[in-house]
């Protein structure tokens, strides 16, 4: 994504030179997304008092940055709603099951960007399509350059760090239950993390 980023509305102008950002001309490339060294998260509510966090482990993702315009850049990922993990094999059954992902019926999730954008300093923003329990919404991804080194192996990786805001009842996953002292067992809103790290394809 080209070179994405996290929440900062400044955008480069020519009366804002400063807003620029590092030259990142030499980052543009096809990358393939390190599911060793990345991590898509997750957090909810649970009973109104507390975060439940979890991720996925079992995903594929590439990346096309374009270092000298990030508008060109893109990203796609598909992710294995079986992998799911959250600390709990109780309610990671429960998470996989009719209630929630019916993973049997819908096995992947998956996010197809659609536009990226620069917004100033190492931010960005990419837009796509994600698609879950066979319902495809846009979101918007803040996403923050996080820096680009060559491992000990000779890789040369990108990082980046983000997150995105969504309803879940907006994709179908509606399953919910109402508690005595008011209120309900889990929040629609989530919030997605993400922590990612990229290898340039040779």
């Amino acid at each position: 994504m080209g070179i994405f980023g996290r929440k900062n509305q400044t955008t480069a102008t020519a009366s804002t030179p400063a807003a620029a950002g590092p030259d990142l001309s030499a980052l543009t490339g096809d990358y393939t997304v390190d599911p060793s060294h990345t991590t898509l998260g997750f957090v909810a509510r649970h009973a109104m008092v507390t975060n439940v966090k979890g991720s996925f482990t079992d995903f594929t993702g590439t990346l096309h940055l374009d270092g000298t315009d990030p508008s060109k850049s893109t990203a796609s990922f598909d992710v294995q709603m079986a992998s799911i993990e959250t600390g709990s094999p109780d309610r990671d059954g429960h998470l996989k099951s009719a209630d929630f992902f019916k993973i049997d019926e819908f096995p992947t999730m998956t996010f197809r960007s659609t536009s990226a954008e620069s917004l100033g300093g190492e931010d960005y923003r990419i837009t796509g399509d994600l698609s879950i329990l066979g319902t495809t919404k846009p979101i918007s991804i803040d996403l923050e350059y996080s820096g680009a080194a060559k491992d000990p192996f000779g890789n040369e990786r990108v990082g980046f760090e983000g997150t995105a805001t969504i309803n879940r009842s907006e994709w179908g996953l509606s399953w919910n239950a109402a508690l005595e002292t008011g209120g309900v067992l889990v929040s629609d809103k989530i919030k997605l993390t993400f922590d990612i790290s990229a290898i340039r394809n040779a």
